[in-house]
């Protein structure tokens, strides 16, 4: 059945749950369009809608002692065809055009995901807490996001007693994605008018472009083209998570489907032959909808099912570890970011959008960076190398450090 009482908990099975994820989703939607502070902010649509829906279920367990909870079977399913999206659109050939630049801000993100884990752990500890607990509110939360925390909190939980990995994971995400959205302008800001920053050259907004090319018409045929080929990929990355696992080694079902992607994309040529009689969808409209739809749905199912009267002993620790975080992230973004990026306007567009990517996600980071070049030029560099790296590289090395600081602190 899809609704079951029993001692006191409500349980909503999938079909519903996912139904309601997707009115909590528009609700979201709604809630942005009129509140404009949401929309200047770049908080996500099933972040607002999620939030609201997960107060009013903690309302109603306040005033009745009724828990709700919800099967979230389907909301796993949407976090590998996200995550897949992201493998098909990741081309090796863009690699190249970052440049030493491009190694320059990976190599900065990587070394401050290791200070940020071991920024959670420092802080948790002085509250008593288990480690995991301050990793949750590391780069699984904060540099990894909403997708992240909620991919690894239920092996956080399993593994290491965290009841609440999930609340607890979620929560850091929404406030550091609030607490990016901040940071991001007002550093590009103080940096240009501080050093008199202009851009050199006066170049098209990247972010207008991508705009226009979102929008173009898709058919039937091309979003059913879009869905064979995540299919395609998904099973080749449950092949490897298989084959992983006989090795000895674990990781989520959706790192392994993002390898997938990445490998096939950049092994079929544009010439090979489909039965669709289509090319490869990489970069096409029909991925990016399924990307939106499915990372849209899944924010929201997992939003509106927090239990937030789970976090009222944990308020303090939280909002410890995120404060310190925050500062941690200015200070990079200033003395090691904006010099290693060569001081210029390129740099202080990217120290915006790594104030997103510190904190946030890559839409914060690239929300970020398009309110700078709007008022003040345009950064292409800038536009180039964050999404690289917040799209390519960030899951893929979170995929490693997260399980080696789990098993070694």
């Amino acid at each position: 059945m899809e609704i079951v009482w029993l001692d006191g908990v409500l349980s909503i099975g999938p079909f519903l749950a996912i139904t309601i994820g997707i009115v909590v989703f528009f609700l979201g939607r709604r809630i942005n369009q009129l509140c404009a502070p949401l929309r200047e902010f770049s908080i996500p649509e099933p972040v607002s809608g999620g939030l609201l829906f997960s107060c009013l279920i903690a309302l109603i367990y306040a005033l009745s002692g009724i828990e709700i909870e919800f099967d979230l079977k389907a909301r796993d399913a949407l976090l590998v065809y996200f995550f897949t999206t992201i493998g098909i659109n990741a081309s090796l050939k863009d690699l190249f055009k970052g440049g030493l630049p491009l190694v320059i801000l990976l190599t900065i993100t990587i070394v401050y995901m290791l200070i940020q884990n071991i920024t959670g752990i420092g802080v948790a500890a002085l509250f008593g807490l288990d480690s995991a607990v301050g990793i949750l509110g590391g780069s699984v939360s904060l540099i990894g996001g909403h997708g992240t925390a909620i991919a690894w909190a239920p092996r956080i939980s399993d593994g290491y007693d965290v009841v609440n990995a999930m609340e607890i994971g979620i929560a850091c995400a929404t406030f550091g994605l609030i607490l990016a959205s901040l940071m991001g302008g007002p550093i590009a800001k103080f940096l240009i008018h501080r050093y008199q920053l202009q851009p050199e050259l006066k170049e098209t907004l990247d972010v207008g472009i991508a705009k226009g090319k979102q929008s173009s018409a898709i058919s039937g045929f091309d979003f059913l083209d879009a869905i064979l080929a995540l299919h395609i990929c998904v099973i080749l990355g449950v092949i490897l998570n298989k084959a992983i696992d006989e090795a000895g080694l674990q990781l989520p079902l959706f790192v392994t489907c993002l390898f997938a992607g990445i490998l096939i994309t950049n092994s079929i040529p544009d010439s090979f032959p489909r039965l669709s009689g289509n090319k490869w969808p990489a970069r096409k409209p029909a991925i990016a909808l399924i990307a939106d739809v499915s990372l849209g749905t899944f924010l929201a199912m997992s939003l509106m099912s927090m239990q937030l009267w789970t976090l009222v002993d944990l308020a303090g620790p939280i909002f410890a570890i995120l404060a310190t975080q925050f500062v941690i992230a200015v200070l990079v973004n200033l003395f090691i970011v904006f010099p290693a990026m060569g001081r210029n306007y390129d740099a202080a567009v990217v120290c915006s959008g790594f104030g997103g990517i510190s904190l946030g996600s890559t839409p914060t980071a690239m929300a970020n960076m398009s309110a700078v070049s709007q008022r003040y030029g345009n950064s292409h560099l800038a536009f180039i190398i964050v999404p690289l790296v917040c799209a390519f590289f960030i899951d893929l090395v979170n995929a490693m450090i997260i399980p080696y600081f789990l098993s070694h602190f």
